[in-house]
C-alpha cells in the first residue's frame, strides 16, 4: 500500500479499496502505526475530495458497534466542535439543552495536540466515567436526558485509534480528518 500513498503524494485520489485497506487494517492491528502515519500524513499533506471524505467517515464510522436511539423518545441532539484552549462549550451546552427538554446524546473525544479535551475535563471529576455500555447510555438518555460518553474498543475504534495516532504525530489541523472524525461518532 506504499504505492497508494505514492499516488496520493502525486495528485491521486485514494480508492475506496484503499481507504478500506488502510482503516479496517488499522483498526484490526494489520496495518502497522507507521504506514498508518503515512496515510494520516498524504491526507494532512493533500487533503481529500468530499466524496473520498464521506467514505473515510463511514468507515470509521462502522469500524465497530453503532448505537441505535431510534427507540428513545424525543429530538436527539449533539453538539461537536474542533476544540480549542478550554474546550468547555459541552459543559455548558449540554445541560442547557437537556433541561429544554431534548435528549443530549454525545461521544466526545479527547484532546489533540496541546488542550485537553471534553473528556479529559470529565476524567477530573471524581467518579466521573466515560465508558458505558449501551444500556447504560440508554439509561442515562432516558433518566437524565443527558449522556455523554467516549470512543471504546467496540465503539468507533477506528477513530479512537487515528485520532491518538494523530495527537502523537502532530498531524491534527486536516479537515478531512477533522471532519470524519466528529462526524463519525455521531
Amino acid at each position: 500500500m506504499k504505492k497508494a500513498i505514492k499516488n496520493k503524494i502525486n495528485g491521486q485520489e485514494y480508492s475506496l479499496e484503499e481507504l478500506k485497506f488502510f482503516i479496517n487494517g488499522h483498526t484490526n492491528g494489520s496495518v502497522s502505526d507507521e504506514l498508518m502515519t503515512e496515510f494520516i500524513k498524504s491526507i494532512y499533506d493533500f487533503g481529500m475530495s468530499v466524496e473520498r471524505s464521506v467514505d473515510l467517515t463511514n468507515l470509521m464510522m462502522y469500524s465497530g458497534d453503532t448505537i441505535d436511539l431510534k427507540n428513545v423518545p424525543g429530538i436527539k441532539v449533539d453538539k461537536h466542535s474542533t476544540g480549542g484552549v478550554g474546550d468547555k462549550v459541552t459543559l455548558i451546552v449540554a445541560p442547557i439543552v437537556s433541561s429544554l427538554g431534548a435528549i443530549f446524546a454525545k461521544m466526545s473525544g479527547r484532546g489533540l495536540g496541546f488542550t485537553g479535551g471534553t473528556l479529559d475535563k470529565l476524567e477530573s471529576i471524581p467518579g466521573y466515567r466515560i465508558e458505558f455500555s449501551d444500556d447504560e447510555f440508554r439509561e442515562n438518555i432516558l433518566k437524565h436526558g443527558i449522556a455523554v460518553i467516549g470512543q471504546t474498543s467496540n465503539l468507533v475504534p477506528a477513530d479512537k485509534k487515528i485520532y491518538a495516532l494523530r495527537d502523537e504525530t502532530g498531524y491534527i489541523e486536516s479537515l478531512p480528518l477533522i471532519a470524519s472524525s466528529i462526524m463519525s461518532k455521531n
